[in-house]
């Protein structure tokens, strides 16, 4: 098995820097998610350091999460609210969820892409569509992958931090026809190297609407402010899209 098919290798290597670095704000996406949740309950997947679950629970939604981390769950218990947020550790692929039914789920900032392995997007569908009410929303938030993008992350060599003790890079390698990538940040010091692999399996639009249909769910463009809609053109940032699980 490949370490990138760890499905918490990410939260362990960057828990401790990963509220300090530059996320996005959560405002408008909490906005959108309330408007689906109604009073909830509504399940994160990932979700991390609480940076959406929490201020959606703060608007009133009684919010759960699954994370594969146990060191980005502690971020979020150490905040205001964080330890009264039910999680789940494990993977959002196949953990045994056995709350809901929920009116909404939802897994924000690229993240249905890091589940690399093969057949693991289907099973993550398949998951959280058994426990979806009858009309809930399963909501995904990521990036419209654009070829031009691959290009040039491939060409550079990013310099993220030169110091007087330590050199980090990040470089890129992608492999087009099975639509993954492998990033590495890589920090030099006088003691050593030390390596931070990260990989996608991304997705195009039409095939994340096939994973919903495969799982039983309807797919919808869905809008939000900041954000185009997941039929946007590729030069849009990232594109929330809804699939609901029908009545009946």
């Amino acid at each position: 098995m490949s370490k990138l098919d760890d499905p918490g290798l990410f939260g362990r290597q960057w828990a401790a820097t990963y509220d300090r670095t530059d996320n996005p704000d959560p405002t408008d996406a909490v906005a959108f998610l309330a408007g689906l949740a109604g009073a909830g309950p509504a399940l994160e997947l990932a979700i991390g350091s609480g940076r959406v679950a929490l201020p959606l629970a703060a608007r009133g939604v009684a919010v759960e999460g699954i994370e594969a981390a146990p060191e980005m769950v502690e971020l979020m218990r150490a905040k205001p609210g964080g330890a009264d947020i039910p999680v789940l550790v494990g993977d959002m692929a196949d953990v045994a969820v056995d709350g809901g039914p929920y009116p909404l789920a939802y897994l924000v900032f690229n993240t249905l892409f890091n589940l690399t392995g093969e057949g693991r997007q289907e099973d993550c569908f398949r998951n959280i569509a058994r426990v979806l009410a009858p009309g809930g929303a399963f909501v995904i938030e990521a990036f419209v992958p654009d070829p031009a993008d691959f290009d040039r992350d491939e060409q550079q060599v990013q310099v993220r931090s030169v110091t007087d003790d330590a050199v980090t890079i990040r470089l890129h390698q992608y492999d087009r026809a099975a639509q993954t990538f492998v990033r590495q940040t890589v920090t030099f010091t006088d003691g050593g190297v030390r390596l931070k692999p990260f990989g996608m399996h991304y997705r195009w639009p039409e095939q994340i609407d096939k994973l919903a249909a495969a799982a039983g769910c309807a797919s919808r463009p869905a809008t939000r402010t900041g954000a185009a809609s997941r039929s946007a053109p590729p030069a849009a940032t990232t594109s929330p899209f809804t699939a609901r699980r029908e009545a009946g």
